[in-house]
């Protein structure tokens, strides 16, 4: 476990000694919902579920299908590729590695993508986080994504009775860690930046993208390098101690 309240874990400036939080943005996959778990559950009943990738095995499809979806998601961040070419072709790429030409790539997505959303869960404490932060601060959500999959996740785990804006890559037309998004949700949120907290587990995206602009960062992450973790207000390694922390550190 971390100790959440040693020097390496906070970065203090002028900025985070001198004013309150009067916002708080999470970001969504992996902080407050387990899209990990999800995507490993959907990934091993597709498996199960395709007689021909039994040529392979589980380990292999996950690791191809892994490295092949990271890889795409950060062209499409980029703009090289659009949505359509990322949502069926980090399967046909996927059946391409590993040598199976029999399994049509449209039905294995349909497959997996009925599954991943059956699979969706709670990260630990974070219903429970979200009621406490709830009670004395204003919130919203910040993540990317497809609009469609995330407000399915917005609506079945009721998260706007919590939040006040919900922020989506897709329609802001730009990804985290861009300028162009945390400005958008800085207006929304109609406070200063750097009284704007933001919750994520992605280092690149959501806390060198938060600090980048001026908003405090808060790193859901087992990770103790000095050189990360200094550009982040607050890291912790168990949502329940966020409520303490925020109050402790940031008040």
């Amino acid at each position: 476990m971390l100790t959440t309240f040693c020097d390496i874990n906070f970065l203090y400036n002028s900025i985070v000694l001198n004013s309150n939080i009067r916002f708080i943005y999470f970001d969504v996959d992996d902080t407050i919902l387990d899209h990990k778990s999800a995507e490993r559950a959907a990934l091993q009943l597709t498996y199960d579920h395709f007689a021909e990738l039994k040529r392979t095995s589980i380990q292999d499809l996950w690791h191809h299908y892994h490295t092949i979806n990271v890889k795409l998601w950060q062209d499409y961040g980029h703009g090289l590729i659009d949505r359509p070419y990322l949502e069926i072709n980090r399967f046909t790429l996927t059946l391409n590695d590993l040598g199976i030409s029999t399994i049509d790539p449209n039905e294995m997505r349909s497959f997996y993508m009925k599954c991943y959303q059956k699979n969706w869960s709670w990260m630990e404490h974070a219903e429970i986080v979200l009621k406490e932060l709830h009670k004395n601060y204003p919130i919203g959500f910040l993540t990317n994504g497809f609009r469609e999959l995330q407000r399915a996740k917005a609506d079945k785990f009721n998260l706007m009775s919590y939040g006040k804006h919900y922020v989506i890559s897709e329609e802001v037309g730009h990804m985290k860690p861009s300028r162009e998004i945390f400005e958008f949700a800085t207006k929304l949120a109609n406070v200063p930046a750097h009284q704007i907290l933001y919750v994520g587990d992605s280092f690149p995206s959501d806390i060198l993208g938060g600090s980048r602009f001026g908003w405090k960062t808060a790193w859901f992450t087992n990770s103790q390098d000095p050189e990360s973790i200094k550009y982040a207000t607050i890291v912790f390694d168990d949502l329940q101690k966020l409520p303490d922390l925020i109050q402790n550190v940031l008040h």
